[in-house]
């Protein structure tokens, strides 16, 4: 049988997700709860990667175990086993084919800005104090839907076949002195969400023009968008599947 898991966790003391032979991962922290409390090898396959210290909010992963596992009892026993910073919310059992990664039709990510010092917030969200115009920011997130093809927020090096991605949620809101932008897509590149945040921060500060975000897109080279912000103020916060409910 193939299960699913929903569980969320901070990224602050992870390399990332993907398992990593030198530094702790939150791919292998999952492979060995599982393990250990099945007594058989389980290897997890997650809907996506996450860089170092950023954040899930809602995420999943599969995983194949022959016998029938009562979500209730296991979801509490891996949570009493698991650290803190990882919590699972439920086990769901799918059909075989069923796969974490290439069945998820869209994912959300948020960024966390925080525009005034904040003695609570800091390792969640980015400490960014230079006045940002909100208005220009909404105003270029929306250049974003004209376009399909991201390489220019690419990280180099990458071996994906293609820079394609459909995005169909980018925005900013301000609440106070903190500020979110919400960025849905079937799929995303590597860094892409930090270096479209870092590029509309730009023209925020009013660095970079409408015509001028445009053109960075059109060059499709990742030297001409902005500087990639920091990993800490980014969350994974939706993973939709066509087949699990909506909540």
């Amino acid at each position: 049988m193939r299960y699913f898991i929903e569980f969320a966790y901070n990224g602050k003391n992870y390399h990332g997700w993907q398992y990593q032979p030198q530094s702790a991962s939150v791919q292998e922290t999952l492979n060995k709860a599982l393990s250990t409390l099945l007594k058989k090898e389980i290897d997890v396959v997650g809907a996506g990667r996450t860089d170092t210290g950023v954040h899930a909010k809602q995420m999943y992963a599969h995983f194949n175990y022959e016998e029938n596992l009562d979500s209730g009892y296991w979801t509490q026993k891996l949570n009493s086993f698991l650290p803190k910073d990882i919590v699972v919310y439920r086990l769901i059992p799918l059909h075989e084919e069923a796969h974490a990664r290439f069945d998820a039709t869209s994912r959300t990510y948020e960024y966390h800005i925080h525009t005034f010092k904040d003695a609570f917030d800091h390792e969640g969200s980015w400490y960014h104090f230079h006045p940002l115009d909100v208005k220009k920011m909404n105003e270029a997130a929306k250049i974003l839907f004209e376009y399909t093809d991201f390489e220019c927020f690419s990280k180099v090096h990458t071996d994906v076949r293609t820079f394609n991605c459909v995005i169909k949620e980018a925005n900013w809101q301000q609440n106070g002195t903190q500020l979110v932008f919400t960025i849905s897509a079937d799929r995303f590149l590597r860094n892409m969400v930090r270096a479209i945040v870092g590029t509309l921060i730009g023209v925020g500060l009013g660095k970079i023009s409408q015509d001028d975000f445009r053109k960075i897109i059109e060059s499709k080279n990742r030297g001409n968008a902005g500087f990639s912000v920091p990993a800490h103020g980014l969350y994974l916060t939706k993973v939709i599947y066509p087949y699990l409910h909506k909540h």
